[in-house]
């Protein structure tokens, strides 16, 4: 038996390392194509203008040294070795920081959060708690954070900003990446003729890069990770030939003495020259938000063996070309492709491209997951969510955005037409991006993991001043071409705050106005209230309470369902919620009203079901809380006020040894031995269905369970109001400044608010809620 356990275990110490391996390689064509292809420009950036004329090697040892250790200290240090351990439950990025600090210290933005969300298997508060200081110093932040709004709202503020800084991202490095891949044609053309050909050709890159998104990544992404590799290895075998060819002692620019001796020679120039060198660590922050397609040690095992070798290399290669080759004017012919050997310079070309577009291809699937969080938050208007992968539920597109990514890119293009003032633009961007990571991981340090503020500042220090550089460098080149993300992440931040507040300020009037649960125990038929057959469900955003929308239905219309439900979908700051804790169940009133509420978690990466499959949890879960006696646990004649009375309730796969729904022909009478079911009469489809074949519903109980007369009778009328059909209540809310706003709070409200409400899609479209079952209700909200 021991021989054989030592067995097993080899076994899947084998298998296990066999999927780390694959999850590295996969990681090359997702992870690392932006960041793979930055020597085509890095040096042409940096020698544009600022240095461009070189007499000695100095500058070029210099750039180097710079390039070497940017390269070491940021990707290679900071993500690999400290960013990539703070991830949100295996998921990465931005909101991935900013979603843990909200459940470690109360910040969180949306308003309809509950204790019950903090129950979630994946709401951990663990850390590593192994300083005291560190928790003395956390627990005071903590209580300071949670005592003052205006840092709060500072802190989803610096969140959105580094999320703006992401999209602007999206928007520069294809324009970039592709626009210097194609630059290598300048080499094989007159000089007066090449630009005539690159604009064009990126253009019409770019636009077939946009019109194949909705394929999905999924349908090409098997070539991605081939060509990085052939990329990677191209670029290396070339360094090598040029560091043995022209100087093999280049490796002598990596002291950091070097960087000394740059910065004293060339002075300004040189210190202006960073925003060219910063380029080399583009797409860095992709290891990190695409953290929840692979693993840690899948990510550091690609970079630290394959990676960040061959891109010392190819930049090695760069340079010990140019310190051989300082006749050459014109800063067009300082690019990648000079170094390359002419018999290879096609070849390379080709491959350049292709590694350009796989690298577009990350930071524009990286754009559709940010954009998806920040809509999933509350920070961002509802858009149409494509899922193109059946299996891989974060592979998404976003048509809106798609085509406005497209417009933007391709208005770079032309408007630039030049590779520095597209990396200036691309480096503001970046280094934001990683200035904003650094400020929320010194938060991280302190309130989730627990250890000394003296870590925090550390990081914050070493990193920080690093970028900070980097970053002064970018800003004064504001009017070269830096002013593009500014203005990109200006006007997606001013999206973003105004659609918060907005729905912040509609959830405000929802709560303050809702309806009590005594209001609706009044309701009789004194007042002529009818219930007709089926299934009610009244969309809302509360989590308690009778929506005021509700009441002015039943005002004007005094009917509603033989079984209503107040369904309230909301996302949680998780990435995920399991499907057994999917369904939060609670009744409303006295057992034989037959009206409960339902509040729908999911994590702000989770996959939405489409209607049928919706309808059918839904159902399933509510018989399920019929069936354990939950239900009891409810009645009375109070509101729900107490979080705590609400039952945790799964999905139909959770609990197979439960109720199951069945929906068979008329003449299916099949039953699985050991179950006996509920059944009801046959009932008519309505006129506009009737060629359609209909189904009957019928709950499956095992033998095993017991259920009393009470919950049988609920159990017959639930299955009856389920075959007569389900209907959809929503609210459809015109929102309106209330009387005596200031000017700017009716601008806010009253225009763009608005403007983006009417063009952003309703709060159920993840339902798929079908026209035919939906009925809307119009109220106005003066806020």
């Amino acid at each position: 038996m021991d021989l054989e356990a030592v067995a097993y275990h080899n076994e899947a110490k084998r298998a296990s390392w066999r999927t780390v391996l694959t999850l590295a390689y996969q990681s090359l064509g997702v992870v690392y194509g932006d960041l793979s292809t930055s020597p085509l420009y890095v040096y042409k950036s940096t020698f544009a203008e600022d240095i461009q004329h070189t007499e000695t090697n100095e500058e070029i040892y210099g750039v180097l040294s710079f390039v070497f250790w940017t390269l070491t200290l940021v990707p290679l240090l900071k993500y690999v070795f400290f960013v990539l351990r703070a991830d949100d439950n295996g998921e990465g990025g931005t909101f991935a920081l900013y979603s843990l600090l909200c459940r470690h210290a109360r910040v969180n933005p949306l308003p309809s959060c509950q204790l019950a969300d903090e129950e979630l298997s994946e709401y951990k508060k663990d850390g590593k708690r192994t300083s005291p200081m560190g928790r003395s110093f956390g627990s005071r932040l903590k209580s300071t954070l949670e005592r003052h709004k205006v840092l709060q709202r500072f802190l989803l503020v610096l969140a959105l900003i580094g999320t703006c800084m992401v999209i602007g991202d999206g928007v520069l490095t294809p324009s970039l990446s592709i626009f210097s891949a194609v630059s290598g044609v300048e080499l094989s053309m007159a000089k007066e003729h090449h630009k005539y050909v690159e604009v064009p050709v990126a253009c019409v890159i770019l636009i077939g890069l946009f019109a194949l998104q909705h394929y999905g990544t999924h349908r090409i992404g098997f070539l991605f990770a081939p060509v990085v590799i052939l990329w990677l290895l191209c670029i290396s075998a070339i360094g090598l030939y040029n560091i043995f060819h022209w100087n093999p002692h280049v490796y002598q620019a990596l002291s950091p003495y070097y960087m000394y001796k740059f910065l004293r020679k060339t002075q300004r120039g040189g210190w202006m020259s960073l925003g060219g060198i910063l380029l080399c660590i583009t797409g860095s922050e992709a290891m990190f938000a695409d953290l929840g397609h692979f693993s840690q040690l899948s990510i550091q095992i690609a970079f630290t063996s394959f990676v960040y070798p061959s891109l010392i290399l190819a930049y090695m290669g760069q340079a010990a070309y140019l310190s051989k080759h300082h006749s050459m004017d014109g800063h067009y012919q300082i690019g990648f492709y000079v170094s390359v050997p002419d018999k290879l310079r096609w070849p390379v070309l080709v491959i350049a491209v292709l590694a350009a577009v796989v690298g577009s291809q990350a930071i524009i699937t990286g754009t559709f997951s940010i954009i998806k969080q920040c809509s999933a938050l509350g920070c961002f208007p509802k858009v149409k969510i494509v899922h193109t992968s059946s299996k891989v539920h974060g592979q998404i597109y976003i048509p809106e955005i798609n085509w406005t990514l497209m417009l933007l890119c391709l208005a770079v293009t032309i408007g630039f037409r030049d590779t520095k003032r597209m990396g200036n633009a691309s480096g503001l961007a970046v280094i934001t991006v990683m200035l904003v990571t650094t400020c929320l991981m010194s938060l991280v340090i302190v309130l989730c993991w627990h250890q000394s503020i003296l870590l925090a500042v550390c990081f914050v220090l070493l990193f920080g001043t690093i970028e900070a550089l980097y970053f002064s460098a970018s800003l004064v080149k504001f009017l070269e071409g830096a002013w593009v993300p500014v203005a990109l992440a200006f006007i997606f931040l001013i999206i973003m705050c105004v659609w918060h507040y907005g729905t912040l300020k509609k959830y405000e009037y929802d709560v303050q106005n809702k309806v009590s649960i005594n209001w609706l125990l009044s309701l009789g038929p004194s007042l002529g209230i009818v219930r007709v057959r089926g299934i009610g469900l009244v969309h809302t955003e509360l989590v308690s309470g009778i929506p005021a929308i509700f009441s002015h239905f039943v005002t004007n219309l005094p009917a509603f369902h033989q079984v209503l439900v107040f369904l309230c979908i909301k996302s949680v700051p998780v990435p995920h919620v399991k499907p057994e804790e999917r369904f939060l169940l609670g009744r409303i009133g006295p057992r034989e009203f037959r009206i409960y509420r339902c509040v729908v978690r999911y994590g702000y990466r989770d996959f939405h079901k489409d209607d049928v499959e919706f309808e059918k949890d839904l159902v399933c879960s509510i018989a399920e809380f019929i069936r354990s006696g939950n239900a009891d646990q409810n009645g009375g004649d109070v509101d729900l006020k107490d979080e705590e009375t609400m039952a945790v309730v799964g999905t139909c796969e959770t609990h197979m040894d439960g109720i199951q729904m069945r929906e068979d022909d008329m003449e299916n009478k099949a039953e699985s031995p050991g179950t006996s079911e509920l059944r009801e009469i046959q009932l008519q489809s309505p006129p506009v269905l009737k060629r359609k074949r209909k189904k009957r519903v019928r709950f499956v109980v095992p033998e095993s369970l017991k259920i009393d007369v009470e919950a049988r009778d609920e159990l017959r009328e639930l299955m009856e109001a389920r075959d007569a059909g389900v209907a959809y209540i929503l609210g459809h809310s015109y929102v309106r400044a209330k009387q005596g706003s200031g000017l700017f709070r009716r601008a806010v409200i009253n225009i763009v608010f608005d403007f983006l409400r009417r063009n952003s899609r309703p709060p159920t479209y993840e339902l798929s809620v079908p026209h035919a079952s939906t009925l809307e209700v119009g109220m106005v909200y003066p806020i």
